[in-house]
């Protein structure tokens, strides 16, 4: 079965600049905006969200100690394949996949979630190829 779509919703692109802001705060407002819940015809069963660019992955805040404290663990399938990494190396290898990681922990579980993760869309540097799409700059407050 498809998750539903409907043809005559208007979906708008978003970039948001995420040098500067918090991991935490940059991940909600991220996710609600996929999600839809921004829009005053918001219905939890259809995707009608935007498709969000974040730019400056690299730039990102993490507040506290978070950077050596904070932990990423994956399961490579194999017997003893656990790895594990600070956010300092994580963000040092693949700064968007930290972003990616929070804000996906923040969307729906299940089919719907894994429909929403086609519309974000996270660079490191300040540059990204949907300038086609005319995306509105988004404030982070």
């Amino acid at each position: 079965m498809k998750t539903y779509v409907p043809e005559n919703i208007e979906q708008n692109w978003v970039v948001v600049d995420a040098a500067g802001i918090p991991l935490g705060r940059l991940a909600t407002l991220v996710a609600s905006r996929i999600r839809g819940k921004h829009r005053p015809d918001f219905t939890p069963n259809m995707i009608l969200g935007d498709f969000v660019v974040v730019i400056n992955a690299t730039q990102i805040d993490l507040t506290g100690k978070k950077l050596d404290q904070k932990v990423y663990t994956r399961y490579t399938g194999y017997q003893g394949g656990l790895k594990k990494e600070t956010a300092r190396t994580a963000l040092a290898k693949h700064p968007e996949r930290v972003i990616e990681h929070a804000v996906f922990g923040m969307l729906p579980k299940g089919r719907q979630g894994r429909a929403m993760h086609n519309h974000l869309k996270v660079y490191p540097g300040d540059q990204h190829p949907h300038f086609a799409q005319k995306p509105q700059k988004l404030e982070v407050r």
